[in-house]
């Protein structure tokens, strides 16, 4: 097999990330692109699609969300996605054993001996009117089919039984609100698809062709950790003739779509800037392709990230309208002044007098 070095696998990435060259896409077709964005922040998905599209309009989001093409609900890893809502209803079922679990493995001891499916039955006749909820209010309802768990937990178990959304305006471009649910058949006017009883697992196919376009060349595990889901081996198997084989730098064998860009290792990387949890850092299992096992913590805690020459080499935050930028390494003269210059753009678009100011930080010793 080739082998493919980290800067190889680099290239790639930002290729299929869209953060090598800024693309033209429509927001739709980039979000779906990206098999949905990681939302748990409810501004980030809109500085994540500005660093990746040419001549990004924030408004466009935030209409796709209100027009209901684009929602926002649990799906990878159990984490809130903006998702196209084509996609939300077709891969929601494949997630539901996956999404029951991670509830039980903070809350194992709250719901010992509790039904889930008569739970479960409870919770959809409850969110069947299509009135919005806050999880408190789920909860309240519930509490009569099971008094056992409290609040929280059984809010954290409704929304893995029944697949809800988090409606408008939270989350729209520059506005809060609190988190409201909706069941996603009454906002989407249809219910999610139903899981075919195929055992080559067509939905888990269609995830690792989607996976690989926008984040291959990658290894099994760091699909499992994109996407949380432990049981797609039936789908790889299935897929084998029609997929082409890699191996990185330690030795692991690298799945990959035929036809996807593997650009030149030596092609530039322009500055570019990640809001917090992005996929394309955490979309991996073995994340060494983006970032330094060294910073391979911070991905968790919420930092931002600047990518200089493709990799991981600052953090970034918002204060008083400005940018500040902390480096992790040294930077060049060049360096700093391409990432001075991709701050300003986007103080501009983040503050709301459109402030083109820059902190850098002193470089670390």
């Amino acid at each position: 097999m080739e082998l493919l070095d980290s800067r190889a696998l680099n290239r790639a990435t930002l290729a299929r990330q869209l953060l090598l060259e800024p693309s033209p896409m429509p927001v739709l077709d980039a979000v779906a692109h990206l098999c949905g964005m990681q939302a748990q922040e409810p501004q980030e998905p809109f500085a994540g699609l500005w660093s990746r599209l040419r001549a990004f309009d924030p408004a466009e989001l935030s209409d796709l969300l209100t027009g209901r093409r684009v929602v926002r609900t649990h799906l990878m890893r159990r984490t809130v996605h903006l998702l196209a809502a084509d996609d939300a209803l077709a891969w929601r079922t494949r997630h539901e054993t996956m999404l029951r679990q991670r509830v039980l493995g903070v809350y194992r001891r709250e719901f010992a001996g509790v039904d889930l499916d008569a739970l479960a039955a409870a919770a959809r006749e409850v969110a069947a009117d299509g009135r919005p909820r806050t999880t408190a209010e789920l909860a309240r309802e519930l509490a009569d089919h099971r008094p056992e768990p409290g609040a929280r937990a059984l809010g954290e178990m409704i929304g893995a039984l029944v697949p809800l959304v988090q409606l408008p305006p939270r989350r729209l471009w520059r506005q809060t609100a609190g988190v409201r649910h909706m069941a996603i058949a009454s906002w989407l006017g249809r219910a999610a698809d139903p899981l075919e009883p195929d055992a080559s697992d067509p939905v888990g196919r269609a995830l690792v062709r989607r996976y690989l376009a926008a984040f291959g060349p990658a290894a099994s595990a760091d699909l499992r950790a994109w996407c949380g889901l432990a049981g797609l081996p039936a789908a790889v198997s299935a897929m084998r003739e029609e997929l082409v084989a890699f191996r990185d730098e330690r030795g692991r064998r690298l799945l990959d779509l035929p036809d996807a860009p593997r650009p030149d290792p030596a092609t530039p990387a322009p500055v570019r800037f990640l809001p917090a949890f992005d996929n394309a850092v955490l979309g991996y299992h073995d994340r060494t392709r983006i970032i330094d096992d060294a910073h391979r913590g911070l991905s968790v805690t919420g930092a931002r990230f600047v990518l200089v020459d493709g990799r991981v080499a600052a953090t970034w935050s918002v204060e008083d309208g400005a940018v500040g930028v902390t480096p992790l390494r040294g930077l060049s003269g060049t360096e700093r002044a391409e990432v001075a210059e991709q701050g300003r753009a986007l103080a501009s678009l983040l503050s709301p007098g459109r402030s083109r100011r820059v902190r850098i930080a002193e470089q670390p010793r």
